[in-house]
């Protein structure tokens, strides 16, 4: 039960609260500690010494942990490399202890002001650059932080040198404060860049500070239960599978067989479905600790990382289909089958991992698929997305092994899940186009217009109901014979969807699918098929526009449309959003279209769209270098760099869409600020828009 505590339901119990925490206040590691890193050389050996300061309240884990210990510890490690021998492992005050009755776990753990060093071994006779990772997790008493690491880079004397000095010459300082930031997505990331060159008080050696910030300052908007929720309900599909389904009886029946009493059977099959979870958990949590969050989101809005997912899922789709299946190696599965002969939990665990490879022709690229969208929203998605699926997954196992007599109910397998696989094939070729939607807006082909992608779903989904219906057969596929109920209702629903779709391909808004297609104004024809005025918009805007989002003429530019509102007497409103943002497309489509909102967004107010990932470089008499946080300079060289530098500026902060509605002299009003969460509502918003109105009258 110990051992169960431990490496289960703790990890467990952390991962919610972590999810819960995430959800419903958004904290930064780097708020709670910081850090300034120093070299200390004598001769041949150097030490590394890092001074770290906690805020009050919070703690970071001891770099000397007890084995086993379910703590992250604090790490100072440097780069291999043949200049140096690391000697040692770091050496730090005497940590705080105490023991956790609720963990049943040993806590060591560091507050205040600390210092931690790392000694090497010179070996070079040559100056050279040392390079290092410094990773912690911050915790309170309440919940924990995302663990966050940043590299670092330090010069260092050769080993030898006649120009060595004496040691309180040679203090060479690393000093990490405040990020620098660029915004190159439109999900709400944060993505460290490389710092300017300071130089050191007392030498001459220039420090180079270097920061690669792998934490996501901020989860995307689309609510943590939301992501789970989907995630639970592609569990539920992947077990509905071929590879999955027969084994749920197998399984059960197994447990009860061989467990010598009623309780022993439910508590190995609760242990079995528990250790299902903490393996693809552990899967998710991989992914987002070795790519991390921001990494993850500026991937998302690459053109060649979406090509890549879109080769991605129609390699899945064809699988699922029949045409071929993806395995893993035969050894590990071997592997995995010999050491689920043990007994005891670690027996059940290698059980589990069995289960996880034998499946993987059919879950693997569920979960791949759910690890690609995953990649898209950034933060913890990863982790519960995974815990979302795989709980779908295990459920079952536990459920019958508590009430066996519910197995004689279940279907028998056959031929429909095969038909179960095909679908979800289906689904991942509608998926893929997505992130080749995704692609072509990065670059701004108009390869990939709103027209073709509905053409592209209705294609797909119109041959999905054929499959459904019996017209048409694929690999692996038996004799059809008389149609299930529920074929048939899955089949007449995917009609309707198709119906539903075609009037898009005439300027439709279809709310429903509102954040898969291209945007309106990214169309054959934005302002509508054979309406010369898009639904009321004049042929042509005022100068320096362009048709935006509901057939509005929108400016692409600050200063041109502050101007232009000045000129009408209309308030301006300013719409930070980017081509890649799904909720901005969410707003757009269902909210700014309402009654009583499209008619003001038209008439009432000018309206100034800024892309902060608009990847156009600015002409070079506008490549600025300018201060983003104090100290800390970068080069502007993007229209989307200036765009997310004037956000981050000016409002502190990188969220999209952001809405703000400023007045006669280009001052904010009193209104606030409008954004996904908090105004998804179309009467929220029209309440802040009719706001924004009344105080730019009294503002004149």
């Amino acid at each position: 039960m110990k051992l169960f505590k431990k490496y289960i339901l703790l990890p467990l119990l952390l991962i919610m609260a972590f999810v819960s925490s995430a959800n419903a206040q958004i904290e930064f590691p780097e708020d709670k500690v910081s850090w300034k890193f120093t070299i200390e050389q004598n001769g041949c050996e150097a030490t590394i010494v890092g001074k770290i300061t906690i805020v009050d309240h919070w703690h970071i884990y001891a770099g000397n942990l007890p084995e086993g210990s379910f703590l992250l510890a604090t790490e100072i490690e440097p780069d291999k490399s043949d200049n140096y021998k690391v000697i040692g492992k770091v050496t730090e005050p005497k940590p705080e202890f105490f023991h956790d009755e609720a963990a049943d776990e040993d806590i060591y753990q560091h507050s205040g002001t600390i210092t931690m060093k790392r000694k090497i071994k010179i070996t070079s006779k040559e100056d050279f650059t040392l390079k290092g990772l410094f990773a912690f997790q911050t915790c309170d008493e309440t919940h924990c932080l995302q663990p966050f690491d940043t590299n670092f880079e330090l010069k260092v004397k050769g080993c030898g040198n006649e120009k060595v000095e004496e040691i309180e010459d040679k203090v060479e300082e690393i000093v990490v404060e405040d990020t620098a930031v660029t915004i190159t997505d439109s999900n709400d990331v944060v993505v460290a860049d490389d710092m300017t060159n300071a130089p050191d008080a007392t030498t001459e050696t220039e420090t180079v500070v270097k920061s690669t910030d792998e934490s996501s300052k901020k989860l995307s908007d689309m609510s943590i239960w939301t992501i789970f929720f989907l995630s639970f309900g592609a569990g539920f599909m992947a077990l509905l599978t071929p590879c999955v389904f027969p084994m749920i009886p197998m399984t059960v029946s197994f447990f009860t067989k061989q467990s010598k009493t009623k309780a022993a059977g439910i508590r190995n099959a609760t242990l079995y479905g528990i250790c299902i979870i903490g393996i693809y958990v552990i899967l998710g949590t991989l992914v987002t600790w070795i790519f991390g969050a921001s990494i993850l989101n500026w991937l998302s809005t690459q053109w060649w990382f979406n090509m890549a997912f879109f080769i991605l899922l129609v390699v899945f789709a064809v699988s699922f289909m029949g045409a071929f299946e993806i395995t893993l190696p035969s050894s590990w599965v071997n592997k995995a089958d010999k050491a689920s002969d043990k007994g005891g939990l670690i027996g059940i665990f290698f059980m589990a991992l069995v289960l996880a490879l034998v499946s993987f022709s059919c879950t693997g690229p569920i979960v791949g698929t759910l690890l690609v969208e995953a990649a898209d929203i950034g933060g913890i998605a990863p982790i519960v997305g995974m815990l979302g699926f795989s709980l779908a997954l295990a459920l079952p196992f536990a459920l019958f092994a508590a009430f066996p007599g519910w197995l004689n109910t279940m279907p028998k397998s056959g031929g429909w899940l095969t038909s179960v696989k095909v679908f979800l094939g289906f689904l991942e070729l509608a998926l893929a186009f997505k992130f080749l939607s995704n692609a072509d807006l990065a670059v701004q082909a108009h390869l990939l217009e709103r027209e073709m992608f509905l053409a592209i779903w209705i294609g797909v989904f119109s041959v999905l109901a054929l499959y459904l219906f019996g017209f048409i057969k694929l690999p692996h596929d038996g004799p059809v014979g008389n149609l299930t109920v529920g074929r048939t209702l899955l089949g007449t629903t995917t009609v309707v969807f198709v119906i539903y779709m075609i009037p898009g391909l005439w300027g439709a808004p279809l709310k429903l699918i509102s954040a898969f297609p291209p945007p309106m104004h990214y169309s054959e024809s934005p302002m509508g098929v054979g309406k010369s005025g898009g639904g009321g918009a004049a042929a042509h805007g005022p100068e320096g526009t362009h048709l935006g989002p509901q057939n509005i003429w929108v400016f692409h530019d600050m200063e041109k449309a502050q101007a232009y509102a000045n000129k009408v007497g209309k308030p301006l409103f300013v719409d930070f959003t980017g081509h890649n943002c799904v909720n901005c497309r969410a707003m757009e489509q269902s909210v700014w279209g309402e009654s009583g909102i499209i008619d003001k967004l038209k008439n009432d107010v000018v309206i100034t769209s800024l892309y902060v990932d608009e990847d156009v470089d600015l002409p070079l008499d506008e490549q600025i270098e300018v201060e983003l946080v104090p100290g800390k300079m970068k080069t502007l060289k993007t229209v989307g760099d200036k765009w997310a530098y004037t956000q981050i500026k000016k409002y502190k902060i990188t969220a999209q869409p952001y809405y703000r509605m400023l007045g006669p002299s280009g001052e904010d009003l009193d209104n606030g600020s409008a954004d996904y969460n908090n105004h998804s509502d179309p009467k929220v918003f029209q309440k802040w828009l009719d706001e924004g109105l009344q105080l730019y009258k009294k503002a004149k």
